[in-house]
């Protein structure tokens, strides 16, 4: 019975209403696989409720956003994960590979855009495949990055004083810190925000 319900799971489309997709969905509609990262359902007394989803594509790795009115049939998607560490940069790929088994993937640097500036040497991540197409990753929701360039720390600042300055971190991003960071510390860097997280 397992062996029929895997099937039947992994060959019948299984179509849900779009106001029923959540944050971290996958699904797809009109041939492209998103990712849900938001959705507002909005509702007035003369109309029907509308659903605005914000949706990574999956294949692209554009954020658009999505107007379906309820009752519009979505396909619900399930997808595979794997952790793995990043390896090496290999030119137009990245590549990573599972710990365990020493297998290896390469993954297109333009479906990684968003990511490549948080992927420090050995960073473990997710690889989110579906149906043996890998898609990308998914980060964790901070990574530590070691800062390669600042102005010096000045003596006397201290975290409450409130002033900033710029940081290029190992990785090649810029962002943010206060002034007490210095060059070769290792700060925790918030993935979603791009902003500084505290020290690592």
């Amino acid at each position: 019975m397992l062996e029929v319900a895997h099937y039947l799971e992994k060959y019948l489309k299984t179509m849900i209403n779009v106001t029923e997709v959540r944050p971290g969905n996958y699904f797809i509609d009109e041939g492209n696989l998103y990712q849900c990262l938001d959705i507002l359902l909005n509702k007035t007394a003369m109309r029907k409720m509308v659903a605005k989803v914000k949706v990574k594509n999956m294949r692209t790795g554009a954020i658009i956003e999505l107007a379906r009115n309820s009752g519009y049939q979505v396909e619900d998607v399930h997808v595979d994960k794997k952790t793995m560490n990043y390896l090496y940069d290999a030119g137009e790929t990245v590549a990573f590979m599972d710990g365990k088994t020493y297998e290896q993937v390469e993954i297109g640097k333009q479906q990684l855009t968003n990511e490549l500036p948080y992927l420090a040497q050995n960073a473990e991540v997710t690889i989110v495949m579906y149906e043996d197409e890998i898609l990308g990753i998914a980060l964790p929701s901070k990574v530590a990055l070691e800062v390669v360039e600042c102005e010096p720390g000045v003596r006397g600042d201290t975290v409450s004083n409130g002033g900033s300055k710029d940081a290029v971190l190992s990785t090649g991003l810029t962002i943010r810190v206060p002034l007490f960071i210095n060059q070769g510390d290792m700060i925790s860097v918030d993935t979603t925000t791009g902003k500084y997280d505290g020290r690592a």
